[in-house]
Parts: structure tokens; C-alpha cells; sequence
């Protein structure tokens, strides 16, 4: 959450929302003690409400954790008194705690030190933006996410900041959260994704002209983030203090590569005929299998072998754009625009023939299995994520066992299209390292 610490009581419908969720851990978008940063409210305004996931927590509202699950950025508001000192005094940061990193689970954080007065820099050739780049290109989690208090780019108040606007896809980051603009705005900026969450509890602005790229704006209620990721998927959410869920959006990781058919020798490996004894040793061409000997082209499966269009799912499989979510701003999940489209599915030109493919009638009947995005519903999104894996030996969406994620296993999912949600299919592997994080 962020802009959230001034004591009140939208405060602590928030806190007891993100405790509700017992989150791995707690990260903030920065004015973590409003009005201006003093010794004398922080531990009202952070610690009344976050003191079970504060280590060392020295406060006056509880024990405390027993390893720190906290971990903030800096605010404008915080940087107001003693150039920090008493957030640098409550708390206990990796690094030099204005700007620091941490890996948890399938994540790497970044925090970064957005405000004017950090003495390494705000710019993108700055010490701290060097830091960063290196410090992403040392990280081995698939996921980065960046946060941070002033927005690169928002619709509100304050609008985008342009010093903030660094090359962050290139430097290998996932996403970009920050706050300052006391709403909730989603934005894609040439394919990467930014998130404002300023509803933390304090209070709310209004929004000017959207930004390009916003699709989801919101600023109807306190509120805060739920980040759940593993190997294969992140997913955000931001949900008010009602318990609404506003927005829902998720990264799916990449499949992992197959080796192709170019890691086989060819024939020119092959010794070649000078290495052979001399035609007079050699059966004459009478004694070689004429070409007549060897199979025809109707020995090989005709397209009339491969499955039909028929046994592809079609676009009429497929939800229409009547069945799937508006892009309106309190939509409760992914717009059409986050969802893939029929074209998604691998075709009948990159699936296998008849003879390697069991038929519909050796398909047994599939049971409902398939929320690998975890909304609620086995729709197209989780289709496109076992479309993804196709010809990989991905074990996690490899229904049947035989090695390789292939028509069977799509078939599965799409069976299970809008059937009542039962337990996913997910590896023991992707659910010892999934992980849920509170923003």
C-alpha cells in the first residue's frame, strides 16, 4: 500500500485487510508517517497497524516479528524532517535503507529512493539508477518488481514524473509500483506494466485526462495490493478495504525452450562414399533397394491423418468479446485486452500428425482442473497458458504423462471451459515456491 500513514481509521480498515491475507511480507509505496515525517508520530502512524510483520520492532503496540516481513519505501512526507533520520531510526533495512534489494521466493525487490533529496541520485545515469541496473542484472528470480513513492506515469494529481521514467524493461524489470497520486491506476507504456496505489488509507485524489496507455483507473475506496506469484505466474490484484476486487492482472512466465531438430547430426556427418571400398567391392546398383522399394508418400499420414479443424478448438470456443470483461475502471477482472485471443492457440500446423496424437475417442473424459491464473474461473487465459507450453516437457500442464505438453493436454483445459472450479492442476514444485505479498 502507499500514502496510507496518517492514523486514521481508513488506516486500519487497511492493515486489516493486508493482515487478513497473512502475506509473506509487507512492501509500501513511500509517505509510510504523515504529515511530515516526525519521531513522535511514526510509531503511531506504521507501527499501531504493521507491528506483527516490524523486526526489531521497538514500538509500544506489541511484541513485534520475530524476522522482518516490512519492508518500505521512501515518501516525500517521510524526507521532511531530519532528511529522514526518524524512519532511518525506526527502521531496520537491507543495504543503506533509502534504497536496498531482497530476493522472497519467485521475486526480487527492488526499492528504490524516488524523492529530490537522495543524495545518490534520481536521474537514470544517477549512482543509485547504476546500483539498480546492476543489482537487476545480478538477480536470478524470474519476477523483478521495482516500487518506489513518485509515479513515472499517473492520471491524477500530481501527473507523471519524467525523471522517473527510466529504461526499466531494458535494465530486465517485471513492473514498475509506485504512489504519490492517492489513487489506483494501471498503465502499459510500450508493452511494461506500471501500477499507482496511492489508496493506503490517508485520502483520495481526483483524476484529470488519462494518461497513454492507463486501462484500469480507480479511486472509489481505500485499498491495497495483492501480489501472488510462483515460478509460472504473478499475479496482481488490487482489492478495496470492503474486500472488492477492482482490478486483476497477470504475467505468465515464458515455457522453456525444447531443443530442436538442429541439435541432431546431419547426414554430412555421415562418412561419405570415398571412405567405402571401390564400386567393383560393392553390390552394383541392381543390388540396392530401388526407389520403388521404399515407402511412398502414401505411407505417410495425408493432412487428412492430422485432426480436423473440428478437433481443434475453434473460435467459437472461445468466448466473444460479448463474454468477457469491459475495459470500465471497476471491473473485477482482466479487460479483453489482458486475455489472448483464439489466434493464441497453436494451429494444425504445429501440432504433431494423427499417428503421434491419441484420437477424441482415446481421450478420456477430463474433469475440471484448469485456474492456473487463480481467478476464479477455467477460461481462455488458462487455455493460452498450457498453449504456451506447447511441445515442451512441461510436467505442470503434461495431463497425460507422456513427456511432452501436446494436443491432449489443451484438450483437457478446453473441456473444462466454464465448469464448476475444482482443485487446479499446479506441480508440487510451483506451489512449494508460490508466495503472497502485500503492496
Amino acid at each position: 500500500m502507499g500514502d496510507y500513514g496518517g492514523g486514521g481509521q481508513a488506516e486500519a480498515a487497511v492493515a486489516a485487510l493486508v493482515t487478513s491475507w497473512n502475506p509473506d511480507l509487507v512492501i509500501t509505496l513511500g509517505d509510510n508517517n504523515y504529515p511530515a515525517g516526525e519521531a513522535t508520530t511514526i510509531d503511531p502512524h506504521i507501527g499501531q497497524f504493521y507491528h506483527d510483520f516490524i523486526f526489531p520492532y521497538t514500538g509500544s503496540y506489541g511484541a513485534g516479528a520475530t524476522e522482518n516481513r516490512f519492508f518500505p519505501a521512501t515518501g516525500n512526507h517521510d524526507w521532511m524532517t531530519g532528511a529522514l533520520q526518524p524512519y532511518l531510526d525506526y527502521f531496520t533495512l537491507p543495504g543503506n535503507e533509502r534504497y536496498y534489494d531482497f530476493g522472497r521466493g519467485a521475486v526480487h525487490f527492488f526499492a528504490v529512493d524516488s524523492d529530490s533529496q537522495e543524495p545518490d541520485g534520481i536521474t537514470d545515469s544517477s549512482t543509485q539508477a547504476l546500483w539498480l541496473q546492476n543489482a537487476l542484472a545480478a538477480a536470478p528470480e524470474p519476477w523483478k518488481l521495482i516500487y518506489f513513492h513518485h509515479a513515472p506515469y499517473s492520471s491524477a494529481a500530481h501527473g507523471s514524473n519524467t525523471t522517473l521514467q527510466w529504461p526499466y524493461a531494458a535494465w530486465g524489470a517485471t513492473a514498475v509500483l509506485a504512489g504519490h497520486d492517492h489513487t489506483y491506476e494501471r498503465i502499459l507504456v510500450d508493452g511494461f506494466l506500471y501500477f499507482v496505489n496511492g489508496l493506503g488509507g490517508y485520502t483520495i485524489y481526483a483524476f484529470g485526462v488519462p494518461v497513454a496507455g492507463s486501462e484500469v483507473r480507480f479511486n472509489g475506496d481505500f485499498g491495497a495490493m495483492l501480489v501472488e506469484a510462483s515460478d509460472a505466474h504473478l499475479t496482481f490484484q488490487f482489492i478495496t478495504q470492503a474486500g472488492v476486487v477492482i482490478d486483476t492482472f497477470s504475467l505468465i512466465a515464458p515455457a522453456t525452450p525444447t531443443p530442436t531438430a538442429t541439435d541432431t547430426p546431419t547426414a554430412t556427418d555421415t562418412p561419405t562414399a570415398t571412405d567405402t571400398p571401390t564400386a567393383t567391392d560393392t553390390p552394383t546398383a541392381t543390388d540396392t533397394p530401388t526407389a520403388t522399394d521404399m515407402p511412398t508418400a502414401t505411407d505417410t499420414p495425408t493432412a487428412t491423418d492430422m485432426p480436423t479443424a473440428t478437433d481443434t478448438p475453434t473460435a467459437t470456443d472461445t468466448p466473444t468479446a460479448t463474454d468477457t470483461p469491459t475495459a470500465t475502471d471497476t471491473t473485477d477482472t482482466p479487460t479483453a485486452t489482458d486475455m489472448p485471443t483464439a489466434t493464441d492457440t497453436p494451429t494444425a500446423t504445429d501440432m504433431p500428425t494423427a499417428t503421434d496424437t491419441p484420437t477424441a475417442t482415446d481421450t478420456p473424459t477430463p474433469l475440471p482442473c484448469c485456474d492456473f491464473n487463480g481467478d476464479g474461473e477455467q477460461d481462455v487465459a488458462d487455455i493460452q497458458i498450457v498453449a504456451a507450453a506447447w511441445m515442451s516437457p512441461d510436467a505442470r500442464y503434461d495431463f497425460n504423462g507422456n513427456g511432452v505438453v501436446d494436443i491432449y493436454d489443451i484438450g483437457v483445459v478446453v473441456a473444462a471451459w466454464k465448469m464448476p472450479l475444482t482443485t487446479p492442476i499446479v506441480s508440487q514444485a510451483d506451489k512449494a515456491n508460490h508466495r503472497r505479498y502485500s503492496v
